[in-house]
């Protein structure tokens, strides 16, 4: 029997992998997507797996399809889960999952495999994008199956069959990084009263410590999607990259949050995701010269909703799906750019334009004389508004109330 684990290297994964070959008399492939956690966690990874025994070791780039087929899409439908939330753990687990199911389909593998504890999102995740991708595909979850309650429990393990604690020290908390974010939570942050500790933040500065001097970016959106920073076309992992740096450096895209976990809990999580804030607020300037008052209005009424699809998992559904197509329908003419004013953990909208066609009209909002507008027809607009409120008020008032 072939089993394919999504390995991270650390010390669950590593144990897993151990036990699932002990527990299913497995051939285990340690399967590890590179999301844009970093070349360093990446390659312990890979050296991690073969020490621990695996039967075979898959690293797969999957950073252009994470930032392509999940950030992007999801930028373009504005999606933030509980007003903070940008998901970028969320939004990495379709393209694992599917490399998942790739690699077992390569290897003629009779499961997969993952490490998600049985209280999180990512087990919801992880299992529900591989069922809608392969129907018929097994999943092993140990968190789910064996005995062990903890991280003393898997020390205990490791040290009994000889399996490496150098690549996993005891850490204050819980990360998880990729290309978009870096998620932060367990541990000291527990406590929701307890603030984060000083130097945990990877991909920002603290705004404390960031420049003195503001730094101005120009993003440029082409139907809703970033395509350039500062005039200079780049790819969509480059341009995520170039945004992380730019934002980063100024202590952009920090929040701390106790969400409602799908499964009922809350949870306190902290995340840093700098390049995606920095476009957000860019996305959303555009959006404003270019959408429809009532298209957008709705839009803004369906992105909790998508927000909320894609944290509980839902990312290959239908209706994640349809409300997909409705999203990109709407950014045809989100084509314009946006200039923003960085400085010490603020992102400041200083200027949009349209590049095509714009909805703004100067001489129509000027408050000089103009000759487009007759302020006069406002008077009957007010008075059919307030119809219904002045029929009210006349049967308050004659009723004594």
């Amino acid at each position: 029997m072939k089993v394919v684990l999504a390995y991270s290297g650390g010390l669950d994964t590593s144990v897993i992998l151990r036990w699932i070959h002990d527990t299913y008399d497995a051939e285990v492939i340690a399967y590890t997507g590179d999301v844009g956690q970093g070349e360093d966690e990446v390659a312990k990874a890979r050296a991690g797996a073969r020490a621990t025994g695996a039967a075979g070791v898959v690293v797969e780039d999957l950073r252009d399809e994470l930032v392509r087929e999940c950030i992007f899409p999801a930028l373009r439908a504005n999606a933030v889960y509980e007003h903070y939330y940008l998901l970028g753990t969320a939004l990495a687990r379709p393209v694992l999952a599917r490399g998942l199911v790739r690699a077992a389909e390569r290897h003629g593998a009779a499961a997969i495999a993952h490490g998600a504890t049985g209280k999180g999102n990512d087990q919801i995740r992880f299992e529900l994008a591989a069922y809608a991708l392969k129907p018929d595909v097994r999943i092993i979850a140990p968190w789910r199956e064996w005995r062990l309650k903890g991280r003393s429990d898997l020390i205990a393990y490791a040290r009994r069959h000889g399996i490496s604690l150098a690549a996993a020290p005891k850490p204050e908390y819980s990360m998880d990084a990729n290309l978009m974010h870096v998620s932060y939570e367990g541990g000291i942050l527990e406590d929701p009263w307890a603030p984060p500790p000083a130097g945990m933040f990877r991909m920002t500065t603290d705004p404390e410590d960031a420049p003195e001097e503001a730094e101005e970016v120009t993003v440029r959106f082409e139907r809703g999607t970033p395509v350039a920073i500062d005039g200079e076309v780049l790819e969509p992992v480059a341009l995520l990259e170039r945004a992380n740096a730019i934002a980063g450096r100024h202590g952009i895209g920090r929040v701390d949050v106790v969400e409602n976990r799908f499964l009922g809990m809350k949870s306190r999580g902290v995340y840093e995701t700098p390049g995606v804030t920095l476009l957000l607020h860019a996305h959303r300037a555009v959006e404003s010269l270019t959408l429809d008052r009532e298209v957008q209005h709705l839009r803004d009424e369906l992105s909790p909703r998508y927000a909320e699809m894609v944290y509980n998992g839902l990312w290959f559904s239908p209706e994640r799906e349809a409300l997909q197509s409705f999203m990109d329908s709407v950014q045809q003419r989100v084509n314009g750019e946006a200039r923003l004013k960085l400085y010490k953990g603020t992102a400041l909208v200083t200027g949009r334009r349209s590049l095509t066609h714009t909805l703004y009209d100067e001489k129509v909002a000027t408050f000089e004389a103009d000759e487009v507008y007759d302020q006069a027809d406002a008077t009957g607009f007010i008075r059919l508004r307030a119809l219904r409120l002045r029929t009210l008020g006349a049967r308050r008032i004659s009723e004594g109330e």
